[in-house]
């Protein structure tokens, strides 16, 4: 690999900024301050802001590449390049893709999860940067577990997301999502299958399945009835998740109660909280807490649930997730650093330095000597939104734009 020096930059480093040179070499960062320029490729860094590249814990925008249509799916190793190209235009250089593994046929189904699989690995000598699934696991989803384990087995190792929208879609519906019952708590009440709140729920997603509203139902029906089991599976699959040391993520919790029936199975990251208890009661507990990007840069949850920027300005929020939407990950630490919601650096790191530290990826997302060389380039205007000028994977160039090359 050709060295590269970076000249000039204004670097994000652990301990503040600086504007300094740095060397690549190897794949790793080799040195910062005086580097040699010896047989290195000399870029010019003047002006812009040398950051760690992205690592983003979860996100499914991926989905959008396999199925660009409801019931169109493009070849995996297609979806695959098409996402990979524009992470590295992004500045993502780490991806944790959220692969929904449920009882759903059709996009979501365990057989469409394994062809994703299958196809990552298959495109991986042709991807820029580094691509790695979390098992967004719907824990009603029996038939998932096989590949579940299957998959801690291979490596690198995937992180695990709880989830249950099965409960949450049968809710009995006089409190709002953000306040719904634990789950697998006493207070828990399901709704009738005929319930006006159901159908809705049902109506928004059984053309992603490819089924009718009644088929659905009646789907439904038959994995509701795994209900007195579920408690075991997610008992196995956190088993399971420990002795492979996959980071484990509870998705959506609502309630204190939920999140303590997760952390007692060592899932240590609070994704998506619904209260603001829970997120500051995760947080007190030394546990990371992860909001959607897209939720910081519009102004708020579309679900009407906790605010991503106030969360991050309070420091209860310490990570931020491109859920639906890549782009979502630089513009919304733009933002949050336009309206003066904390320093750069500090912003900076709920996408990449946190992240990175969640999943227990200790060789990148921070900017020191003998680190991996995942970095970006910036060009960060007072007041604007964050573009990849350069996108660093393992020190190789994974995007290039504009002119750079310095005599």
């Amino acid at each position: 690999m050709t060295p590269i020096l970076i000249a000039g930059a204004t670097v994000l480093l652990p301990e503040g900024t600086a504007e300094t040179d740095l060397r690549v070499e190897d794949g790793r960062i080799a040195e910062i301050g005086a580097p040699s320029a010896a047989g290195a490729l000399r870029l010019d860094g003047r002006g812009l802001v040398l950051a760690p590249a992205i690592v983003d814990i979860h996100g499914d925008a991926f989905e959008r590449a396999v199925m660009p249509r409801p019931g169109v799916f493009m070849p995996g190793e297609v979806a695959a390049m098409d996402v990979d190209r524009q992470l590295a235009a992004l500045g993502i250089a780490t991806a944790y893709h959220a692969l929904t593994l449920s009882w759903e046929p059709g996009l979501r189904s365990v057989a469409r999860g394994e062809a994703f699989l299958a196809a990552l690995t298959a495109a991986a000598p042709r991807l820029g940067v580094e691509h790695r699934i979390q098992l967004r696991w719907e824990t009603f989803a029996l038939e998932a577990i096989e590949l579940i384990e299957r998959a801690l087995a291979q490596g690198p190792t995937p992180s695990i997301a709880f989830n249950d929208h099965t409960s949450m879609m049968l809710r009995e519906r006089s409190t709002p999502v953000t306040e719904r019952a634990f789950e697998h708590g006493a207070g828990y009440r399901a709704a009738p299958f005929d319930d006006p709140g159901v159908r809705k729920s049902v109506r928004s997603v059984a053309a992603r399945a490819e089924l009718t509203e009644e088929a659905y139902l009646e789907r439904l029906a038959e994995v509701w009835a795994r209900r007195p089991g579920i408690p075991e599976a997610i008992a196995r699959v956190a088993a399971a998740g420990r002795a492979a040391g996959a980071p484990m993520l509870s998705h959506d919790d609502s309630q204190l109660e939920t999140r303590a029936f997760y952390r007692a199975h060592g899932a240590r990251i609070a994704e998506f909280p619904m209260s603001e208890a829970v997120a500051r009661e995760a947080r007190g507990r030394g546990e990371s807490v992860v909001l959607g990007a897209p939720n910081a840069l519009r102004g708020g949850s579309h679900i009407g649930s906790l605010s991503a920027a106030d969360m991050v300005e309070d420091g209860v929020c310490d990570i931020l997730a491109s859920d639906y939407h890549h782009p979502a990950l630089p513009a919304a630490v733009g933002r949050l650093a336009a309206e003066t919601r904390g320093d750069r650096g500090r912003l900076w790191a709920c996408v990449s330095t946190n992240p990175a530290r969640a999943l227990g990826l200790d060789d990148r997302g921070r900017i020191a000597p003998g680190l991996r060389a995942d970095l970006v380039l910036l060009e960060w205007p007072e007041g604007g939104v964050p573009s990849a000028r350069l996108t660093l994977s393992a020190g190789r160039i994974a995007h290039l734009a504009g002119e750079l090359l310095r005599a």
